[in-house]
């Protein structure tokens, strides 16, 4: 199944596996978003969520060029389908996994770390948070998946404030991802697919697995929430 050829879904036994396709950069923007956040919703009965993407790049954030082309009020319209993704991610009933193929820079890294599990390609690739070299505030539900997913004030500080660009053996031993693969792009994608499979075998109840991540990170959820796919539709007068 393809998603407006921005990326592919499969199932591989009990995964649903999403991949980010193409060389490029896998930019969010909402082309991408909504893509993305189709094939998350049509993940129903899977066992366990894999996203990952082709080429260098996981992805190296928002799309800051396409913004710069829109008013305003379509740049805010960015932010909030990225909200609306990760409160998908959060209230996904079934694991999720992040196999992160190549660099994740600004919205991207915390794209990643949205994941119950991640795992990174060991030869190739960083986590960077880009705000503090580029001069941008950063949003707050960011801030607040840092607090909560991050809870180490040293790493925060570092990925923050200092800019680390963190490759995949730093990030393990920071406790920042679950493990870091030797070799390729599918390498690192097999190895997801096997942690998620081995979760899926678990046989948990799925909304019972959503219901524990939003109390585990209840501020961020709160932030998120009234984005996702499950949110009520506000009807807003015609002026």
């Amino acid at each position: 199944m393809a998603t407006g050829d921005l990326c592919t879904v499969e199932r591989r036994g009990r995964v649903h596996l999403i991949t980010l396709t193409g060389a490029g950069e896998h930019r969010l923007n909402p082309a991408l978003l909504s893509a993305i956040r189709s094939a998350v919703a049509a993940s129903a009965g899977a066992g366990a969520l894999v996203l990952a993407a082709e080429g260098k790049y996981f992805s190296n954030g928002f799309d800051q060029a396409w913004a710069r082309t829109v008013p305003l009020h379509l740049q805010a319209a960015m932010g909030d389908a990225f909200c609306g993704l990760v409160a998908d991610l959060l209230a996904l009933p079934m694991p999720t996994v992040a196999a992160v193929t190549g660099h994740a820079v600004a919205a991207g890294c915390v794209f990643a770390l949205a994941h119950d599990t991640v795992v990174m390609r060991g030869s190739r690739g960083f986590l960077y948070m880009s705000e503090v070299d580029a001069g941008i505030r950063i949003i707050d539900f960011f801030a607040e998946l840092f607090r909560e997913v991050v809870p180490d004030a040293v790493n925060r500080r570092d990925l923050l404030l200092r800019g680390d660009r963190m490759a995949a053996a730093e990030a393990v031993r920071r406790g920042l991802v679950d493990a870091a693969v030797d070799g390729g792009v599918e390498d690192v994608v097999n190895a997801a697919v096997a942690e998620a499979e081995k979760l899926a075998a678990r046989g948990w109840n799925g909304e019972v697995v959503a219901e524990i991540r939003k109390a585990a990170w209840p501020n961020l959820w709160s932030k998120v929430k009234d984005y996702g796919a499950d949110a009520p539709v506000v009807t807003r007068p015609r002026l």
